[in-house]
């Protein structure tokens, strides 16, 4: 069970909150801080008021992402410190060429860029033809990663280890939402626990006798054939607005010789 957050008017209560979800007590936030446990206390009791600089001081050692730093500096009074722009915006296009330099250099491989949400950004064509043929509805934008992969009109009746992939995006998703006091990423995840799985997918179970896998990769059919598929991801270093320290990038790398051919294969439409 995760804290549920104050409303943001509390700074003191969405301090205290924020510190009891990353399981900190209060001399161990005090430490971190640089300050005293007293003076602390009384910020969490509202006996006293922060300062903007106390505010992102304390933001850093609860590791809190650049959205909850604003929400908490608004909460205290203060201004957001940290921009939020459209990804099209003019002063983020050096990231959105980036974005765009890391996709493409990744063909024949898949690669897309998601937000906080696992709202698709963007796209290589690798990653574009693996979709390719899924229900039209769960291509409407804002189109949804997660969604795509375990929905039953999306790639779910074609990922040959369904159960073990299922279970590594919800334990992931579940991971992000109990980090986050965002509620879509527990509608979410509510939402994607109550697909149907493809009949059959969930019976395998481990008997012991197997080598456990380094990770977990993606077995994906396709009209090449199948996909052996191992993931990573990537994000900026130091971001300082909001939309780009909430995007990553999803890459993922042939498993095997006869998966990087079948990829090469399909990036030439045979």
């Amino acid at each position: 069970m995760t804290t549920s957050l104050p409303a943001p008017s509390s700074f003191g209560g969405l301090l205290r909150a924020w510190r009891t979800r990353r399981r900190l007590s209060q001399e161990h936030l005090a430490a971190e801080a640089l300050v005293s446990t007293r003076h602390l206390s009384y910020l969490e009791t509202s006996k006293a008021a922060p300062s903007r600089e106390m505010v992102l001081r304390l933001s850093e050692p609860l590791g809190l992402p650049l959205r909850e730093r604003n929400q908490l500096l608004l909460a205290a009074g203060f201004a957001p410190h940290y921009t939020q722009r459209p990804l099209d915006d003019p002063a983020l296009s050096a990231a959105r060429e980036a974005i765009d330099t890391v996709l493409g250099g990744h063909d024949p491989n898949p690669a897309l860029a998601v937000d906080r949400l696992w709202n698709l950004h963007a796209a290589n064509p690798a990653a574009q033809r693996l979709i390719a043929g899924v229900h039209p509805d769960l291509l409407a934008a804002p189109v949804n990663v997660l969604r795509l992969s375990l929905h039953p009109l999306g790639l779910a009746p074609r990922i040959e280890n369904y159960g073990e992939w299922r279970a590594h995006l919800l334990a992931r998703l579940r991971r992000e939402a109990d980090l986050s006091p965002d509620g879509a990423l527990h509608d979410l995840h509510r939402e994607l626990v109550a697909y149907p799985a493809p009949a059959g997918s969930l019976r395998h179970v481990p008997d012991g006798t197997e080598r456990p896998p380094i990770v977990i990769p993606l077995r994906l059919q396709t009209p090449a054939g199948g996909l052996n598929l191992l993931s990573t991801t990537t994000v900026f270093g130091t971001p300082l607005d909001v939309t780009l320290s909430e995007l990553a990038i999803e890459s993922f790398f042939p498993a095997d010789r006869a998966t990087a051919e079948r990829l090469r294969v399909l990036s030439h439409g045979r």
